[in-house]
């Protein structure tokens, strides 16, 4: 089997633009730039004919791919693409305390602690678990060979460790913007990566 993956964040939204925690209980919409950044995307990558989106069932991914739903592209939505659970710091306004908590707990991730879940939310280990999930149903349908995903950044790192067998303590080896592009190609043994965070369609806005 050969299989063709496009992967790419959703578009921006106020809670991103003000550096407001963003997770899994946060199902915000996008903003005025996020809206410009689907168009970009759609507009650039509208000739592919790709044979099924999947998007999380956080609605600024439908959001971000409504150019190619309103085409008629056949789509499913998957709750183990949702973003992490950041628990109970989530959609709260960042003040000082605060941010050092959330970077602390990303070092923390970084030097292996991956079973270590902010308070009230969820872990790397735990949301690798329901990605594998959410990857293994996406790779298993031998009749769409060209698939496009749209979901979240912390879920989109751990998304592509888990793609080029990355431990999750490496996730962040992997950038992301809202709406670059990620191409992948399974080739029935390994997968190769193709494209890296893509964001020239974006460099207009």
């Amino acid at each position: 089997m050969i299989k063709k993956i496009y992967l790419t964040r959703h578009g921006q939204t106020d809670f991103n633009k003000q550096g407001i925690v963003q997770g899994r209980g946060v199902d915000s919409d996008l903003n005025e730039m996020g809206r410009a950044q689907a168009q970009a995307f759609h507009e650039a990558y509208k000739h592919i004919s790709f044979d099924k989106l999947y998007i999380s069932s956080l609605k600024r991914t439908a959001q971000s791919m409504e150019g190619f739903i309103a085409q008629g592209l056949s789509y499913e939505a998957l709750p183990e693409l949702d973003e992490i659970s950041w628990g109970i710091h989530e959609g709260a306004e960042v003040n000082e305390e605060q941010h050092a908590y959330y970077f602390d707990m990303i070092s923390s991730w970084q030097r292996g602690e991956t079973r270590k879940a902010i308070e009230g939310g969820e872990s790397p280990e735990g949301l690798a678990q329901r990605l594998r999930a959410g990857l293994s149903y996406i790779m298993a349908k031998d009749n769409e060979p060209s698939v496009l995903i749209c979901m979240h950044g912390r879920a989109m790192r751990l998304m592509l460790a888990t793609i080029f067998n990355y431990p999750i303590s490496g996730m962040d080896y992997f950038l992301h913007n809202n709406l670059g592009l990620y191409e992948i190609t399974f080739t029935g043994k390994t997968f190769v990566l193709d494209r890296y965070n893509e964001v020239s369609h974006l460099r207009h806005l």
